[in-house]
């Protein structure tokens, strides 16, 4: 499949619920948001059949997100059957972490391959209070189950916002010595009613550890991915740095996804209120072949790039990040 702009779309992202159990102060407002009910959300039927049609038109890449993925019962077997699909590739998942060292060795021997966890800071007290409560303890275990089961690579996503410190980033310098995780900086997006506001810049950051005494951060074409990232490496560390740049440097001319909403919405871009409701064809009926045109329909209109900057939201998003599987 191809947009408008000629991008070829082979990556699909399924929110599985909207659900999940930390309240990000940039990913939830702090009174919460209204839950979907049982009916208004996709069965793991239902995503299957979405996944096994689009995977006969050139998707081949999938990844589940939420809310949190892992509180909704049944992800096990899910994972299984989309590892059964021949035509899909690759099976990621993106986790806030705090149930993954319970889980991580029965979802790798279903079929994922590989996890994304979402860690901002390591400082106890401060990230009970950008997640609402969360034990960081709790994430730093999941990590370390991650890699012993070989769900690899392990990326942690640390979005820069002002409870990140320059601890912080030498706990991030010596766990990439200490293990092959790829640690990725995500540039703060003002969307919504965040709680915080922005942190460092990617160039502050690059400065911070190029000053930690551990060498100087080199390019490297080395490490690939589906995202947007631009990865660098220190001597003698085993893991690596990426960097992502929603805002200073916009990487939408690459963009290779679409997104599927937890209650059944296709939308072409995470920033976009544009979406077509797929749910309704799903429950009445329809063909694979109407499933496959309203999938086409959006994607068509795919915008060519995002209009967020620095100086604000110019966007009225109607979804919290949380209700979209950021």
């Amino acid at each position: 499949m191809h947009d408008g702009h000629n991008r070829q779309i082979n990556y699909l992202r399924v929110s599985v619920t909207d659900r999940c159990n930390f309240r990000c102060a940039y990913c939830m407002p702090e009174q919460g948001v209204p839950m979907l009910s049982h009916d208004d959300i996709l069965s793991y039927e239902e995503m299957l059949r979405v996944i096994r049609v689009l995977s006969q038109h050139g998707i081949s890449k999938i990844r589940l997100t939420g809310g949190e993925p892992l509180v909704r019962r049944g992800i096990t077997g899910f994972i299984r059957s989309i590892a059964d699909l021949n035509t899909i590739t690759d099976i990621s998942l993106t986790t806030n972490g705090s149930l993954l060292a319970g889980m991580a060795g029965e979802l790798k021997a279903a079929g994922l391959k590989r996890v994304n966890i979402s860690l901002d800071t390591i400082d106890p007290e401060r990230f009970r209070c950008i997640t609402g409560g969360g034990d960081v303890a709790a994430v730093i275990k999941g990590i370390q189950t991650a890699l012993a089961v070989g769900l690899m690579p392990v990326k942690l996503n640390v979005v820069l916002t002002n409870i990140i410190s320059k601890y912080d980033v030498a706990y991030f310098v010596d766990l990439i010595h200490r293990e092959p995780v790829s640690i990725r900086f995500i540039e703060y997006m003002p969307i919504g009613d965040a709680r915080v506001g922005p942190g460092p810049s990617i160039a502050e950051i690059k400065k911070m550890i190029n000053s930690s005494g551990r060498g100087t951060l080199k390019p490297t074409l080395d490490i690939r991915g589906n995202g947007p990232a631009k990865y660098f490496c220190l001597p003698q560390a085993k893991g690596s740095f990426g960097f992502i740049t929603p805002i200073s440097e916009h990487f939408c001319g690459a963009c290779n996804r679409i997104r599927l909403t937890a209650d059944g919405k296709i939308k072409p871009c995470l920033l976009s209120n544009q979406e077509v409701d797929i749910k309704d064809a799903l429950r009445s009926g329809a063909g694979d072949d109407e499933i496959v045109k309203l999938f086409y329909a959006i994607i068509t209109n795919k915008p060519e790039g995002h209009t967020l900057s620095n100086s604000g939201n110019p966007t009225n998003f109607f979804r919290k990040m949380s209700q979209i599987g950021g």
